[in-house]
């Protein structure tokens, strides 16, 4: 018989909670920063020292999977875990928000979204069906609802509009869902910037009945003062029993923010897209390792860190190999930037556990005040 999904709430200080998912493959500490891999991958990364970084879990993309390899592919030859050689949890989103944002010629309806591939034009459709239908071909063990994510700013009537469709979509993904023991099935809030449909999406969601809930709709724009405004409140429309997703969430000093206001997980593919531009994040703030004052610095990006960038190399060799486009930069700024969000979670979690978390989030900005440290 397969583990049982579930969700246990530790502690708390102020907000901020700390606790455990449970799932068939394994148990996921949260607050949780999932590293993102798109395609079956977290690029410039093996799947092993995506772990060693001490990542719980990875978010893959159904759209990008729907497309290319296909879903139908990945599950003939074993499923997405054996495909990407990951033992340990995966969530899979809907694909609703690159549809939205990614597919040329779309054409959106209550039963759904026709698109055409931005790879190669050919013509799809994605329905709350069969959005299910690919999670479970991809042998996901959290599954997210088929939405729509309309990008902001956007009329109230309309975020209205589109967060009613969402939550008759939820119902029809939950249906889709059926009983799936092991596997989770999280329902999405939306609503915008408001707090009264942001509270009718909620309690949607709640008579339909999930696993946990995500935060959708945000991250798309609206700054971040406007998201925490919304995390004020939304985290508290929803059941305090189960796992809160920020959807797309996010820089550092979001995720501090987030968890402050009640988040347990959060995604995005910040740590690894800056790693390939060379943007590294630091407990001082973030450096741009192109910069030429790192050009003659024989010290570590960061003293503190001891990820395989910082135990091995100067920032002068660095900026060499990225300046150079040499793959290993890519390689060590990715790890470095997943191993300093992964040290984060983890004084996150410390600081929840001994109830001292509000003293953390004050040392956390206190820190970054001053910046990288002086050139030489």
């Amino acid at each position: 018989m397969k583990q049982k999904f579930s969700f246990k709430l530790n502690s708390t200080s102020g907000k901020a909670r700390l606790g455990t998912i449970t799932t068939a493959r394994g148990e996921i500490r949260t607050p949780a920063f999932m590293p993102v891999g798109t395609a079956a991958t977290v690029k410039a990364m093996l799947p092993g020292s995506v772990r060693e970084t001490g990542a719980d879990i990875l978010l893959c993309n159904t759209y990008h999977l729907m497309l290319r390899p296909t879903a139908e592919r990945i599950d003939r030859l074993g499923g997405l875990h054996k495909f990407m050689n990951w033992a340990r949890p995966i969530l899979t989103d809907s694909g609703g928000f690159q549809v939205m944002s990614l597919a040329d010629l779309r054409n959106m309806s209550e039963e759904g979204v026709t698109f055409k591939s931005h790879i190669d034009g050919s013509k799809h459709n994605l329905t709350p069906e069969r959005s299910i239908e690919i999670q479970k071909l991809l042998d996901s063990d959290i599954l997210m609802c088929f939405d729509e994510c309309p990008a902001l700013p956007a009329t109230r009537d309309d975020i209205a509009r589109s967060m009613l469709l969402s939550m008759r979509w939820a119902e029809r993904s939950k249906r889709a869902f059926g009983v799936n023991p092991g596997k989770a099935l999280f329902g999405i809030q939306q609503g915008g910037l408001e707090l009264d449909l942001r509270k009718e999406s909620a309690e949607k969601l709640g008579v339909i009945g999930f696993d946990g809930y995500a935060i959708g709709g945000l991250a798309v724009g609206e700054g971040q003062n406007a998201m925490f405004e919304v995390l004020d409140f939304a985290p508290d429309q929803l059941p305090v029993d189960k796992p809160r997703y920020l959807m797309g969430v996010g820089k550092p000093d979001d995720i501090v923010g987030a968890v402050l206001r009640g988040v347990d997980m959060m995604d995005c593919v910040l740590p690894s897209r800056s790693g390939r531009t060379g943007q590294v994040f630091t407990r001082n703030g973030v450096v741009n390792i192109k910069n030429a004052r790192h050009q003659n610095d024989p010290r570590p990006l960061d003293n503190y860190c001891n990820c395989p960038a910082c135990s091995n190399y100067s920032r002068a060799y660095l900026h060499h190999v990225f300046r150079s486009q040499e793959i290993i930069s890519s390689m060590l700024l990715t790890w470095h930037n997943l191993h300093y969000f992964q040290e984060l979670m983890e004084n996150i979690r410390h600081a929840i556990a001994v109830d001292k978390f509000s003293e953390f989030v004050s040392e956390f900005f206190a820190q970054r005040v001053n910046g990288d440290i002086d050139p030489l």
